[in-house]
């Protein structure tokens, strides 16, 4: 009974946060994160069955016609820089230092200062820039999709 209350509140929990208060509600994004939330965190993952972050990202991108390096170091040479956080728009990657050296997690942002990413223990999961953990970790983010791509695939018009 637990593991379905949980279900349903996560489900609604997707639904507040990605909907009419996100900036790509309905968008081709919004369904590519919707399809795989929850899904378990794996190492290395790059399938339904099991993601990694980058892994996730990749799987997010490739919905969108856009191919992204396997790594999430690599994906921080992607793009172009987002100076500041109030520049982010849904569809930029947000990178983080979770180990100590350098890039080593990166997340999709959806808007409302919130970030879909492969978490190790709650899997494909939605959380905020600012959560203490993320908010002393973040290193930065890129804008991968040009103009056009963020209008056909990020916001819904």
């Amino acid at each position: 009974m637990r593991k379905k209350l949980a279900a349903a509140a996560t489900s609604l929990a997707i639904l507040f946060t990605m909907g009419t208060g996100s900036a790509f509600a309905d968008s081709t994004l919004t369904h590519a994160v919707k399809s795989v939330y929850g899904t378990p965190y794996k190492t290395g993952g790059t399938t339904s069955r099991g993601f990694d972050c980058s892994g996730f990202t990749s799987f997010v991108f490739k919905k969108m016609g856009v191919s992204l390096a396997r790594q999430s170091k690599a994906q921080f040479k992607q793009g172009s820089p987002v100076m500041a956080r109030g520049q982010l728009k849904a569809g930029d990657l947000v990178f983080f230092n979770t180990l100590g050296n350098g890039v080593s997690h990166v997340g999709v942002y959806v808007g409302n200062g919130q970030f879909a990413h492969a978490s190790s223990s709650k899997g494909i999961h939605i959380d905020r820039l600012s959560n203490t953990y993320f908010n002393k970790r973040y290193v930065g983010a890129k804008r991968i999709l040009s103009k056009a791509g963020y209008k056909k695939y990020a916001v819904n018009l």
